[in-house]
């Protein structure tokens, strides 16, 4: 869960701001993710083969039919980077009632998932293989999600790289405007400062509303995983920030 994947956000343009339908949201010169070197194994490969064709979409600049994609109606949720995809299958599995579209760009991951999908006999999932802000950018409109999930996203802990964080205004403004109100933005993180930055931008946007006086309680659904277990033992504290947009 460690690999939280995006495009930056420091360059987009706030949601009123004026701009030509087919612009870019971002430059290209700068990414807050890194394509990672590395092979899968065999049985992600071959998960990705097999599941591919049914749970991953292609992206598209048009908004995405997610009754087509899912084949029913239900509450929406996207997940913005979900590493090998282990606390993903489990809130899905506790969740059947929800769909989840879940952005990851690394390979293997989106094997792992589709691997566990399988094992799980899940099917309320479908994948981007995609960068996450073009997704919400050009595939979701507003008012379509009930939750977004953003787990673990990489701390760029130098403080020159900063810029890198997903968690940036104009990114929390855009999937602020497309969760439905009442719907909630929940961020975990293992790095007390990126933590404190969750809170204050998060803070900021005004249609956003926190659920606690500062951090919150880890919810039922998320579940510990390795790496944040591996964490824990090494001493590292971990942070949950769950806010709701406003009615």
């Amino acid at each position: 869960m460690g690999s939280i994947v995006t495009a930056p956000t420091h360059a987009l343009a706030s949601p009123g701001a004026a701009r030509a339908a087919d612009a870019p949201f971002h430059p290209r010169t700068i990414k807050s993710f890194v394509r990672r070197a590395g092979r899968g194994t065999a049985g992600q490969a071959r998960a990705v083969e097999e599941l591919g064709p049914r749970f991953v979409l292609p992206y598209a600049p048009a908004a995405l039919d997610t009754v087509a994609a899912f084949g029913r109606s239900a509450p929406l949720v996207l997940e913005i980077g979900f590493g090998m995809g282990e606390a993903t299958a489990h809130i899905a599995g506790l969740r059947p009632e929800d769909d989840f579209l879940c952005c990851e760009v690394h390979e293997p991951g989106v094997g792992a998932l589709l691997k566990r999908m399988r094992e799980q006999q899940l099917t309320n999932i479908r994948i981007v293989q995609h960068d996450a802000v073009e997704v919400i950018g050009h595939m979701l409109p507003e008012g379509c999600l009930d939750g977004v999930h953003i787990f673990f996203p990489d701390p760029w802990h130098k403080k020159k790289h900063h810029k890198r964080r997903l968690i940036q205004p104009p990114l929390v403004a855009r999937l602020a405007a497309r969760i439905r109100p009442g719907g909630y933005l929940h961020c975990a993180t293992d790095w007390q400062s990126y933590a404190e930055q969750m809170l204050q931008v998060l803070g900021a946007e005004h249609l956003l509303r926190n659920t606690a006086a500062g951090f919150a309680p880890r919810p039922d659904y998320r579940p510990r995983t390795k790496f944040e277990h591996r964490g824990l033992r090494l001493g590292h504290g971990v942070w949950d920030v769950l806010f709701v947009r406003r009615i």
